[in-house]
Order: structure tokens, then sequence, then C-alpha cells
């Protein structure tokens, strides 16, 4: 089996995957379609020996589309100005030419010729004008319509051709033109939409330079390493796509970090908004990550590469973005089905319309004709079709830019129907890295020299709490000398020689063992355990110096995060967790969770949110992507919190945080309500308009321009209202 990616020119909505998955999936060794509107690419898995790729570019160009090889596009220099303005150009040709006949037909026969209060044939000249806009209006959408018949599948193209002939037939050439502009007008309006979708998250790509300012670059895959890179300026900028892993980049104030890296010297605030949508600028050191597109505010730094151009956070967002086409909402599942018995139906009643009254009731032919043709305009689903796949598009483009990753349309409504919210600890409601919380010095020392002590020896260690005291030192700008005979004990901490006295560091355990414990010191440090926090104690041969407390933090905004989500209806939020009881509940009353777990296996992790989901049917489940991928499974909806930089998380979860922000779990809910309450606007309106033109039309009262006007205008009704999704959102 042989994969080939295609790039479908013209291919800006769900009808064009209908017309291309009727058109390939038949062909011999065709094995699987998927699409990305968004993108435009067509990606086919096929068996070599019965199908080439030019069969599958030709099998395209008859569907009046045009393909080419995603390689090919690449290298081709993108579109050409034909394909990118062609639709907007005919479509503009064809209402130019309708406006031509228009003037020409009341120029010589006055506007009750035109409106039918006095009986006159079109004159030639407008005859001639709007031929030219059914040509022009039906120039995208006749052969579309023709694979459609040849395929017994009719869609709303085949109903259009249909009405506009039906018209011309009857010499009725004003509302052929009418009809053939308007709907070219409303198809060309959804490719806009769709297009408008795409730049929004394209441009996520722009803000990525093109150059790297390179201190020395990494040796490419096979190659040599090059060393130190010359210091004429030419030589130092480098194209992104050429930068190799692990190369060292220097970024200046004011300027953008061109790839996804980790900061080696300098330090400095970044604004990751583009990535993250953080509305505040974000502190950056040696060792924190930095991402490719973010701005850098106020220091030089340097950084090491740690992915290539292609693989980039930016980069992932706008591949999985786009793949998300392809996973349909239930709205939109649901519209596909009742088009599909809809238009044929449809067609049917207008064909019954046509002849039963002329043979049942000697009606007039010409009259039920012309009702027929109106039943046929009314009955297009063009409104209804585009109303959905437009609004989904638009809201995975919007969230995008709050830093929220959507993987697909199905997730984009699932949040609006969640009941309960189970919440991991470590790294979600917590910080996931302990830090240092509390400093008590005792015997005289002073807390700089308690620091100094603990940060000395610690520096020898590769423990997470060690680090956690050596952080801390820098941050608070407490130097400290280095240390002799270090000597760690497993289990229980280090001894060492600092300015040659004996010190040593150690846990609880290893105070109790020294006999240096006292009734004072031991209630204290209780307290400590009680409360979540791991003790440091640190001493000397004489007394204990002093304590450090060492704890996994809760996040800032936990507990106003929390009450942010019951605010928004979510009637139940449990935090699951494999830590100890009494470090869970300490979390758990700060943070306001209504039920708390402790001391979870990962398999209990999965039992519990299986309860949850018996009793509250839709359930998320936000962890880390990894760890809880079990239990992110099994709940309706898996969310992973914090995953800027983390492609495990990104690929495991149904939607990824790309920041820290807990807030952003309310937000996602409201906004999920806010698109499906658009999508139900859109669907309700559309078929109650289509409802009342029928019964008018039925009852020999429909007319073809009020058909033409409600159909089209309703149309744009649902785009623009879908395109609200892209405006600056209200909800916080």
């Amino acid at each position: 089996m042989a994969t080939v990616v295609l790039k479908v020119l013209g291919m800006d909505c769900a009808e064009e995957v209908a017309t291309l998955r009727a058109a390939l999936g038949p062909s011999p060794g065709v094995i699987d379609l998927s699409f990305d509107v968004l993108n435009g690419k067509m990606t086919v898995d096929y068996l070599e020996q019965k199908t080439t790729v030019n069969d599958l570019i030709a099998a395209v160009a008859k569907t009046g589309l045009q393909a080419k090889t995603w390689q090919e596009f690449q290298n081709s220099g993108q579109v050409t100005g034909w394909n990118r303005w062609g639709r907007t150009a005919m479509t503009t040709a064809s209402g130019v030419l309708l406006s031509a006949g228009l003037v020409a037909h009341l120029a010589i026969i006055g506007w009750r010729g035109v409106i039918g209060q006095e009986s006159q044939s079109t004159p030639f000249v407008a005859r001639l004008f709007y031929l030219g806009a059914v040509v022009c209006g039906g120039w995208y959408v006749a052969p579309k319509a023709w694979l459609a018949l040849l395929r017994f599948r009719p869609d709303m193209n085949l109903l259009m051709t249909f009405a506009v002939a039906g018209a011309i037939l009857i010499g009725e050439f004003l509302e052929a033109a009418t009809v053939a502009f308007l709907f070219a007008l409303s198809v060309t309006l959804e490719a806009w939409s769709v297009g408008r979708a795409r730049r929004a998250i394209a441009a996520l790509m722009a803000l990525t330079p093109n150059k790297a300012h390179v201190l020395k670059a990494a040796p490419s895959p096979g190659g040599q390493f090059p060393g130190e890179v010359k210091s004429t300026e030419q030589t130092r900028d480098m194209a992104v796509a050429d930068v190799p892993v692990g190369s060292i980049v220097l970024v200046k104030p004011g300027q953008k970090f061109p790839l996804d890296g980790r900061i080696t010297k300098g330090e400095t605030t970044v604004n990751q908004a583009p990535i993250t949508g953080e509305s505040k600028p974000v502190s950056k050191s040696v060792g924190s990550d930095v991402f490719a597109g973010t701005v850098n505010d106020d220091g030089t730094v340097e950084f090491i590469t740690t992915k290539r151009a292609d693989e980039t956070t930016v980069a992932r967002i706008v591949q999985m973005v786009g793949e998300a086409q392809s996973k349909r909402s239930p709205s939109e599942q649901w519209v596909e089905t009742f088009a599909r018995y809809y238009t044929p139906a449809a067609m049917a009643l207008a064909l019954a319309v046509m002849l039963l009254p002329p043979m049942l009731l000697d009606g007039a032919w010409s009259k039920w004709f012309y009702e027929g043709l109106v039943l046929l305009v009314i009955a297009c689903p063009c409104a209804l079709v585009i109303s959905t796949p437009v609004s989904i598009v638009a809201a995975l483009a919007s969230a995008a830019r709050e830093g929220i990753l959507i993987k697909g349309g199905v997730y984009v409504e699932a949040p609006a129907r969640l009941r309960g919210i189970a919440l991991d600890k470590t790294g979600t409601l917590t910080e996931g890295r302990p830090a240092v919380t509390e400093v008590v010095p005792l015997s005289g020392h002073s807390r700089d020299e308690l620091i100094e002590i603990a940060a000395a020896i610690e520096s020898r260690s590769e423990h997470p709490l060690a680090r956690a005291v050596v952080a801390y030192a820098q941050k608070n700008e407490v130097s400290y000398p280095s240390v002799e005979n270090f000597q760690a004990l497993k289990g229980k901490g280090a001894t060492a020689v600092l300015n040659g006295a004996s010190v040593w560091i150690g846990s609880h355990r290893y105070l109790e063992e020294r006999g240096q414990e006292t009734p004072e010191l031991h209630e204290k440090l209780e307290s400590w355990a009680a409360a979540g926090s791991s003790a440091i104690i640190i001493g000397n041969e004489e007394h204990v110096c002093g304590l450090i407390a060492v704890a996994d933090r809760v996040r800032s905004n936990a507990s106003d995060s929390v009450a942010r989500l019951k605010a928004v209806g979510i009637e139940h939020v449990v935090m699951l967790t494999g830590d100890n009881r009494g470090t869970a509940e300490a979390v758990g009353k700060e943070t306001g969770v209504d039920e708390v777990k402790s001391e979870l296996l990962p398999t209990e992790k999965v039992k519990a949110v299986e309860d949850l989901v018996v009793r509250y049917e839709r359930v998320a489940m936000v962890g880390d992507g990894v760890n809880d991928a079990p239990a992110m499974a099994r709940a309706t909806l898996g969310i992973a919190m914090g995953v800027a930089g983390s492609d495990v998380a990104i690929e495991t979860a149904d939607i990824a945080l790309m920041s820290d922000d807990l807030s952003r779990l309310a937000w996602l809910v409201k906004h999920s309500r806010r698109t499906l309450a658009i999508i139900r606007q859109n669907i309700f309106a559309s078929l109650g308009v289509k409802i009342v033109f029928v019964i008018l039309t039925l009852i020999g009262h429909g007319s073809l321009w009020a058909a033409i006007a409600a159909d089209t205008g309703m149309s744009l009704l649902v785009v623009f209202n879908a395109l609200r999704l892209l405006s600056p959102s209200r909800t916080t």
C-alpha cells in the first residue's frame, strides 16, 4: 500500500469533500481517503498495482477541481492567480452581467415588463447578458452537477442546475441569471469563510522568523560538526529550516524565537500569547523552554534548539487543526445524513408539484412548472449544509488563538455537555515540581546562612528536592561555596565538609536516627507532613541549623478556576491522585474541589473515572496526557493540561491546553456552548425558512424571486453568524 498527499485547489467546504469521496471512493485500488479542508489537502491510501497518482489526479479533475501532489504544489510557488481568485472572479462577472442585463432590460421595455405586469418577452440583448451571467455563475457548479447526475447522487449543485435550466426553458432569463449568481455567491462566501479561518490559523506560521542567528550549529544528521559559525552577519544567519537540532541560537530583545528550544544563557520575559494564550509575559531563565513565534521582551538570551522547524509547537498546532476537519461533530454528522435523504426527497416533491396539479386538477402547466422551480430553489440545502462546518472551523480557529488545541469537530461540542470533571493533582492543580515554601532558621543561624549550607550540599545531588533548594538559592541570590567529602546517604540525606566543618542534610527519619530531635521539632515536622510538605533538616555536629519545607505548590489560580467551573454549571469536580491522603486532602481543601480520591494506582484512576461516568454520564479527565492516559481514554473527554512542547500529551488527549492556565477550562466550556448555540440557530433558521416557503409553494403562492432572496439571504446569515466565533471572545 502507498500513500499520497494531494493539494486540491478549490476544496473549501464539505460539499467538495462529499464530491471527492463519491468520485474517488469507488475507484479501483483506493483504500482510504482523509481530508484537511483547512489546508486543501487530501490524503489517499491506495494499492500501486491497481492505480497510480496520475489516475487519482485525473479522477479529481473530473469533479471540476484540480489536484497536484503536495510536493509539486510546494515547489510550484503555491497557487496561481486563477486558482486563488477564479471563483471570486466568475462570481463577480456573473453579478456584473446580471446587472448589465437588468439595465438593458429596463431600458428597452421598462420596469412593468421586467416584473411581469406587462407580458413581454425578454429583449435579445438582455438575454445575452443573462445567459452570460448563467455561464459565469455556473462555471464551478455545472461540472459537479453533471457528476452528481452520472452517479445518481443528487446534491444542491444538481438542484440549482435544474432550477436554472428550467427557468431558461420557460423564458425566465432574468430569474435564471439571478439564481445562478446568488447560488455562486453563497458558495463563494462559504469558501471565503473557511479561508478566513484558514488564515487565522496559518497566521501563526507567519509569526515564526525565516532566519535564525546561530552561534554554534549542531551537526546535521550524517554530517560533521561545523563548530563555531564565523562572525560575519551573512554567515551567522541561517534559514530556520536548515538549523539542526542542538544548535545554539542568539535572540535579542524585541526579536522572535525562531525555533522551539531551552535557554542556556541569560534571563528575560517572553510574550507567549500566540502559542499558549497567556495574557501576561512569562519570566524565562536558564533551563526554561521557549517556543517558536513567541517574542523576547527585555533580555538577550541564548538557547539550544530542541526541534526542527516542521516539528515546533506552532507547526503542530497548524497541522492538528487541519487534521481536525476529518473528525465530524455530531451536528455535522446529523446535517450530512439529513441532506443525503432531504435532497432527493426535495427533487421528488418538486417533480410532483410540476406534474400532479396539471394532470389531476387541470392546473396550468406553465404555472405549476414555475412553482416546481420555486420549490427546487428554496429546497436547496445550501444554507443548512454550510451552517455547521463553517461554525466548527471558526470554533477551532478561535480556540487555537486562545491557546486551546481541539482535535476535531466531534470534540468542539463535547465540553458543552459536561456534568463532571476529574482533575489530576500533580501538574494540573499543582505546578508539578517541588519548590521551597518555608525556611525556618534555628540555633542562631540566619535565613541566608541556612540556605547557603543547604544549597552547597544539595548542589552535588540530582534529587528533585535538592534541585528545588538550589533553585531557591539562585532565585534569592544566595551564593554558596563548594563542599568537600560529599557522601550521599541513600534514602536519608547527605553529609559533607563545608569551610572545614562537618555538616549534614536529611529527612525527618535521619534526624531521629541522629538523636537530635526535640519535641518542638517533632511537632513542627509532623504539621508539615500533614499539610503535604516534605521536610529538609540541616545541621552540624553540635545542633540543628534549621528546617526547609518543600512542596508541590498549588497553582495560583487553581481555586478560582475550580470556582469558575462550578459557576458555568459543572456539577461535580473531583481530584484524583496517587499521592498520600494528607497531601491530597490539603490540596483539595485549598482548591475547593467537591471530592478527593488519593493513593490511587493508574488502574484505580480508571475505575474512579468509570464511577463518575456512571453517576454523571458526561465527564472530562484533565491530566498531563501521559500518566493519566488510561483514565483520559475512559472519560467522555480527555484534556491534556500544560503541554506546550509535549508531543505525547498532544497525541493522547482530545483537547490540549497549550498553557498552564486552569481558567481555560471554564472558557472552553463556555466556548463550546456558544458554538453549539450558533449551530442550532443556523440549523433551525435554515429549516424554518424552507418550511415556510414550501408551504407557500404548495398552495400556489410561491415566488422565484422570494425563494432566491430567502435561500441566499439565509446562506449569508448562517455564514456571518458562524463567523462571530472568530471575534474576540467575551468569555473569560
